[in-house]
């Protein structure tokens, strides 16, 4: 069962549930793609208007690296939830031998750094969108604001959701350099994304009349 092919109200209540996937991971992704699609969805009403026809070209290559934004955060939405199915599987390995100790711990921990890097890929992809959502500022149909704004929100909800799932794996992950590595990665993400989109926010407000 693939979480993109589910129904919203199927998904949602999917998540209510005592499953043990899809979490926060797979919502993060999610709102992520939300962003990628309102961000696709502004470029896309902003051509065809011959007030904005300075800003037409521009907002055809933003439409279309946001809609293949879209589709790879889809992606990584049920990748991130086979990762965790991973771990779980991991946790169940027989532990009654030192030899099965050992094995179940080494799985245990090839897991986790699964589950570390689909959340890192998420802000990649967070922080790619947020750039090109970005770029918008300035040159966009402003009768969409309001559009972009939620776009804005999405992304930085995703990427600081993201990151969330990040730290709770790897404060588990005994491979030091594996952690150091992660970390880093994802502070200079945030660093680079956050400010992006709340300044973003922020014009979309003044421009509302906030």
């Amino acid at each position: 069962m693939k979480l993109a092919d589910l129904q919203v109200h199927e998904f949602t209540d999917l998540v209510a549930s005592d499953a043990p996937a899809p979490g926060g991971g797979s919502v993060a992704a999610l709102y992520g793609a939300i962003g990628a699609a309102l961000t696709a969805m502004v470029a896309g009403l902003t051509q065809g208007r011959k007030k904005y026809a300075e800003y037409a070209e521009h907002a055809a290559e933003v439409q279309a690296k946001a809609a293949e934004l879209q589709k790879r955060l889809m992606d990584v939405m049920d990748r991130d939830t086979d990762a965790f199915l991973v771990v779980s599987d991991a946790f169940a390995m027989p532990k009654e031998t030192d030899e099965q100790k050992q094995a179940r711990s080494a799985a245990i921990q090839e897991g986790l750094k699964g589950c570390t890097k689909t959340p890192l890929e998420m802000m990649e992809l967070c922080d790619e969108t947020i750039t090109l959502a970005h770029s918008l500022l300035g040159r966009f149909n402003d009768t969409s604001a309001s559009d972009l704004g939620v776009s804005f929100l999405s992304l930085s909800a995703g990427i600081q959701g993201a990151w969330l799932n990040v730290l709770i794996n790897i404060g588990s992950i005994k491979d030091e350099a594996f952690v150091a590595e992660a970390r880093a990665k994802g502070k200079a993400l945030l660093a680079h994304a956050l400010p992006m989109a709340e300044e973003g926010h922020l014009t979309v407000l003044a421009m509302v009349g906030a």
